[in-house]
């Protein structure tokens, strides 16, 4: 049986290392955001590259869901690289076939970065209330929620990729701590737009926290989505 674990992360977080950490796994193919076109579709954003996404994935989500989500893979693990915020007008009744991180970052730092790309960020571009929303429907399920905070994960990568590996069931393997500088196979046709810094690096970067401050008009953004993150936070893995 195939374990397939979605994480659903917010923009301008670490989801690409992430991906680039299960990719080093043999036994995990991984998929970067294989519902963006849906998304798109659906929303009708405009992001960068919009076009070039549309024409390089199925826009349909239900389809995705059943032939690449729910679909048969070559390997015993299929790893999906997902934004929270691309996760609407789908029917969520795959999700209790899968295994699913919520994979959050300072909203500060999320939409301080994402503005850059997208200047009409709004609190749903952070993906935060439907990682809230997720978080909730799996604690009304008696379950506990797989939360991992950027931070916590950057400054002990070894100990909270062993912690995750635990909770998922899968033995930990050090080859997820590096990876080859570059592009992957597995990128996205959006790539270019958001993962030049990725692809300079070759494991997780703790480096030093960002001092750029939150531009005046972007601040009531953050305002309404720090309830969410904080509530998030309340699950967060420890290592």
């Amino acid at each position: 049986m195939t374990l397939r674990i979605n994480c659903w992360s917010g923009p301008r977080n670490i989801s690409t290392s992430f991906m680039y950490a299960f990719r080093q796994r043999s036994d995990t193919t991984v998929f970067d955001e294989p519902i963006y076109a849906h998304y798109l579709r659906v929303t009708g954003r405009d992001h960068p590259g919009r076009n070039d996404v549309l024409a390089s994935q199925d826009p349909d989500g239900e389809a995705v869901v059943r032939d690449v989500i729910l679909g048969s893979h070559s390997t015993p693990v299929a790893f999906f690289k997902q934004m929270a915020q691309h996760f609407v007008s789908l029917d969520r009744g795959f999700l209790g076939e899968c295994r699913n991180i919520l994979l959050i970052r300072d909203p500060a730092r999320v939409v301080t970065s994402f503005a850059k790309n997208v200047p009409d960020v709004n609190v749903a571009d952070t993906g935060l209330p439907i990682q809230v929303d997720l978080l909730e429907s799996i604690l009304a399920e008696g379950e506990d929620p797989v939360v991992v905070d950027s931070a916590t994960l950057l400054a002990n990568p070894e100990a909270m990729l062993q912690t995750l590996c635990l909770r998922l069931g899968l033995d930990f393997d050090p080859a997820m701590l590096s990876w080859p500088a570059g592009p992957k196979p597995e990128d996205g046709v959006w790539a270019e737009y958001w993962y030049a810094s990725t692809h300079r690096s070759s494991g997780f970067q703790a480096g030093h926290p960002s001092a750029e401050p939150v531009p005046g008009h972007l601040r009531p953004v953050v305002d309404e989505a720090r309830p969410y993150y904080d509530r998030l936070l309340e699950h967060a893995l420890v290592a």
